[in-house]
Formats: structure tokens, sequence, C-alpha cells
């Protein structure tokens, strides 16, 4: 068996965060006997386009996170995908006319969601498959 003398994270990563995910290693549940720690990401600007900033503060929330769950406490780290800025919406009200389709909730969720996929390759710890749009039920 030879080695490669030079790391190949596609060889490796993509299985062992597939496995984490499969066992929910990432999941919360609310635990009164544990002390709660939230990050939520902030979400991408109305382009989606994810730059070194934001890889740069999700290294730095990923790290917060995993040091938590260390010390024992729920931690629960969820993307945000939306918000409710003029910018996204002079975005999704333009993406609208031009395609006169789906819905603005809708653009914004698959904007969301393309953003979590790209997160999922980072590899991320984050609860990726948690997502609410911020104006619908229960969370207006």
């Amino acid at each position: 068996m030879q080695l490669s003398t030079k790391y190949d994270p596609t060889e490796v990563e993509s299985k062992w965060y597939q496995q984490w995910m499969d066992a929910g290693y990432f999941r919360s549940t609310p635990n009164p006997q544990k002390e709660p720690y939230c990050i939520v990401i902030p979400p991408p600007n109305v382009t989606g386009v994810l730059h070194m900033g934001h890889m740069l503060n999700n290294t730095i929330q990923d790290i917060l996170v995993r040091r938590a769950r260390m010390q024992g406490k729920e931690a629960c780290w969820v993307p945000g995908t939306d918000h409710a800025s003029i910018a996204t919406e002079a975005k999704v009200v333009a993406m609208l006319r031009e395609r006169a389709s789906a819905s603005a909730g809708r653009c914004i969720i698959a904007s969301g969601r393309d953003t979590c996929h790209r997160l999922a390759r980072f590899p991320a710890s984050a609860e990726l498959e948690v997502q609410v749009v911020s104006r619908s039920r229960p969370m207006s």
C-alpha cells in the first residue's frame, strides 16, 4: 500500500461527515439539564454568493459551537437563510418580475438551501436540515 504525499480531503472528509450527519452528532434537542448555547449563521448577502469572509465567520462559529459541545452544553448552530431587509425584498421582487413565477418565500428558501449545500461541503457542524423562514409561523 502506497501512501500519498499530499492530503486529499475529498478522500476522507465526505465519508466521515456523512457518518456524523447520519448519527445526528450535530443535532440539538431542548434539554433542561444542559446549559443552552445557540448561534444562528447570518444569511449571505442578497446575491447568495459566499466569499472568504463568510467562511472565516463560519469557521469561527464552528469552533465555538464544537467547544460548547465538548463543554457539555446543548449547542445549536443553525443557518439563517433569510432576513427581512430592503435589499433582499428588492432583489426578490426583481426576480419575480423577471421570471413571473414562484413566490418570494420559495425564492428565499431556494437561495438558503443552496447556501446550506455549500456549507455542507465545508464541512460545518451546523444543523443544516433546520431551515425556517423568519416570517412564517411560529417565528413571526
